[in-house]
């Protein structure tokens, strides 16, 4: 780390309260009236501390890589403009075949060294492609998240046959169906009971399994949400679903890299943190070589400066919530 400050609670909660307070009149930007939902919403804040290996002099020095980069405007767009300079050099001929095309909702394409392969035995099309890929940390024989395009009407059964064929039982949905009058994600979901997508079964166990979805339904597509304690909460009920899990976890916005690597690379760091494992070998943060790391995997993750800000904005805020768990020393 190049600031040989020592960041305080007090002086980051500064920062990440104007922010906040910024987000929060900047709503006819990112968002437009939502419909009420029957739903509960997240737990309170207060109720599930995140649980952490972190020790106090660590959470400090995130916090002054934090306080660096969101008090000085000039260092958090040099750093943007590095990460946008940043030129990947994997293929994506799977995407780009003719029968593959329209199984493509935009110009966000699965690389073909990380995309997700269906069984095309099982696929009615004989096809083994989805706009899918796996996103890993460390292992990649172990992915952690799997990064998709919200599924499209004739895409749908590719989409469940990933999720059962990849062991997952959590879906993170962070779109809504429609925005401004343009379909973004096709229902894939029953709105009542249940319904089977897939057009395969074991025969042999006649196996079921039940899958979880969290919906975030405030996020509008090229934005960021107004509230960081919201995409908090709501990652705290994912992973209070998803503890003792193997499998990945499916998450997808509209095209599967705004909103989607904002929420991976949120989750990744935070994860990183929690497990005391985010300093390796030298006491440096480096959030950007981490959002160069997934981008090595799906193309175009976190689209904007102010997805990126809202991550470290995030970021500052579960660190001082996990700091106030902590004795004083």
């Amino acid at each position: 780390m190049s600031s040989g400050r020592t960041a305080t609670s007090e002086s980051i909660s500064g920062v990440v309260n104007s922010l906040i307070e910024r987000l929060g009149s900047q709503k006819s930007v990112y968002d437009s009236p939502q419909p009420k939902s029957t739903h509960s919403s997240a737990s309170s804040w207060s109720e599930e501390p995140a649980p952490n290996n972190m020790d106090i002099s660590t959470g400090h020095m995130i916090l002054s890589y934090l306080e660096d980069h969101l008090m000085n405007k000039t260092r958090l767009e040099e750093e943007w403009k590095a990460l946008q300079k940043y030129q990947d050099h994997w293929t994506f001929n799977s995407a780009t075949l003719v029968e593959n095309q329209p199984k493509n909702r935009s110009d966000i394409l699965p690389y073909d060294h990380s995309r997700v392969v269906l069984s095309s035995v099982l696929n009615p099309s004989k096809s083994d492609y989805i706009n899918a890929n796996s996103i890993y940390d460390h292992d990649p024989r172990n992915p952690t998240y799997i990064a998709t395009q919200g599924p499209m009407k004739g895409t749908v059964n590719d989409f469940w046959q990933m999720v059962w064929e990849q062991g997952s039982v959590v879906l993170a949905n962070l779109t809504r169906l429609q925005e401004n009058n343009e379909e973004k994600c096709y229902r894939y979901w029953p709105e009542n009971g249940s319904e089977t997508y897939n057009i395969f079964q074991n025969l042999n166990t006649s196996e079921t399994r039940t899958v979880t979805q969290f919906h975030f339904l405030t996020w509008s597509d090229g934005g960021v949400p107004l509230s960081a304690k919201s995409v908090l909460e709501f990652r705290r009920k994912i992973n209070k679903s998803y503890r003792g899990q193997a499998c990945p976890i499916v998450i997808h916005c509209s095209d599967g890299a705004g909103r989607t690597g904002t929420y991976v690379l949120l989750d990744m760091v935070l994860n990183r943190i929690n497990k005391g494992q985010f300093f390796l070998g030298v006491k440096e943060v480096n959030i950007a070589a981490t959002l160069e790391h997934l981008r090595d995997q799906r193309k175009g993750l976190v689209q904007t400066i102010e997805q990126f800000q809202f991550v470290l904005t995030c970021i500052a805020l579960e660190v001082q919530e996990i700091l106030k768990t902590m004795p004083e020393q």
